[in-house]
Parts: C-alpha cells; sequence; structure tokens
C-alpha cells in the first residue's frame, strides 16, 4: 500500500468513526488538558488531531482563541455542534497537518492530545509544530506510551494505536522537543473514561515543556 492510499484509508477510518451520533471521545476534555490549560493564561492555542473538539471547545470557554486541525469532516460537523451547545466559537481546519504551514511563532500555547502519527512522520511533525510556537510559549501532552500496547492487547476497549512505533517514550519526547523547560516528563498507568472508544487502565506519556526563549 502506498503512502496515499493509507492516508485515504486512515481518513476514511476517522469519517466513520466521528459520523456516529454519539461524541467518541465524549463531550468533556481531557482530564490532563483540563488540569495545564487552567495554569496558563488565555491566549492563542492549536489542537492538531482534535476530533470532535471537547478540548478545543473547554479552551475556547476559558477564552483562549482556538484553532483546531483534524483530517475528517465529520469530525469537524461534530465539534461546531459542540462549540454551538457550548455557545463558544473556534477556528476548524479540516487538513492533514503534514499539508499545513503556519507562520512562525503563531500561537502561545499547542495542545496534543492522543495526536497519534504514524511512525515516519511523528518526529517530523512535533518539530513543525515546535516552529509554530512562540518562544516561552507552553506544549501540552498526553498520549499513550509503548508500554500501552500490553494493556490494549488485554483490553481493546482502552483503544490507541497497534503499531508500537506510534506510540511513544519519555525519551522521543526530549529529542522532539531539546532544551524545552520540562514542567511535567513522566509515563503513567490511568484509568481512563473517555466516551466509547477510551475505557479502562491505560499508559501515557505526559509531557509539558515551556520552548526557550
Amino acid at each position: 500500500m502506498n503512502n496515499n492510499s493509507f492516508d485515504e484509508d486512515y481518513k476514511k477510518f476517522w469519517d466513520t468513526r466521528y459520523k456516529n451520533p454519539e461524541y467518541a471521545y465524549g463531550k468533556n476534555p481531557n482530564d490532563f488538558f483540563k488540569e495545564q490549560i487552567q495554569k496558563l493564561k488565555p491566549a492563542s492555542i492549536l489542537l492538531p488531531a482534535d476530533g470532535e473538539a471537547r478540548n478545543g471547545v473547554y479552551a475556547a470557554e476559558l477564552g483562549w482563541d482556538v484553532t483546531s486541525l483534524d483530517l475528517s469532516i465529520e469530525a469537524k460537523n461534530k465539534a461546531w455542534e459542540l462549540a454551538e451547545e457550548r455557545q463558544v466559537s473556534i477556528n476548524y481546519i479540516v487538513e492533514d497537518l503534514e499539508n499545513l504551514d503556519f507562520p512562525k511563532s503563531s500561537f502561545d500555547a499547542i495542545a496534543l492530545i492522543y495526536a497519534h502519527f504514524s511512525a515516519d512522520k511523528k518526529s517530523l511533525l512535533h518539530k513543525k509544530l515546535s516552529e509554530w510556537l512562540k518562544p516561552g510559549g507552553t506544549i501540552i501532552f498526553e498520549a499513550f506510551s509503548k508500554n500501552h500496547l500490553q494493556l490494549l492487547q488485554s483490553n481493546p476497549k482502552i483503544g490507541g494505536p497497534k503499531d508500537i512505533d506510534m506510540l511513544f517514550s519519555k525519551e522521543e519526547l526530549l529529542e522532539d522537543f531539546p532544551q524545552y523547560k520540562i514542567k511535567i516528563l513522566e509515563e503513567a498507568q490511568i484509568q481512563i473514561k473517555e466516551g466509547l472508544y477510551h475505557n479502562g487502565s491505560g499508559s501515557v506519556i505526559r509531557f509539558v515543556g515551556k520552548k526557550p526563549f
């Protein structure tokens, strides 16, 4: 399968998931994102792979200028419904992150919440995102760790990629975001209850870092 075929199949997968009237991961924000975003002064934030925008809408409720990204038009439709329900507005772009180009230093914060990219692209995309973050800006990151694969095999309801190379380690984050001032960098096994597809015990990497000036 060539990359174009893979990308198209990947997009179809997410369109199918998000077309369901029920919100795939619920309407409430991710707990770690909620905890960390509350510590920052509202400004501009980018949320790649924001899906139905549970996190983007929450940030908008706090007063942030939100740009959400995803591959799925179905996700965007659900995101706008949620934003209307919560009486906020967000900017939502349907596009592959690889094809986008924002000016350097465009955002005060970037949140990567279960933003799992293909193994050959994830480090390149992280470095691209870092260029879009302002000096002094903050990365908020939570995603499944490489140790999650064992938990996924015993409980498919927890969700997450089945390809270990799409999962993360602390060492990868240090390499992708070098010289950041680290506020949090940890691996943790946590109980997750998010909508239809994240339910059970999961192993995650959590990272909060401040870009150097």
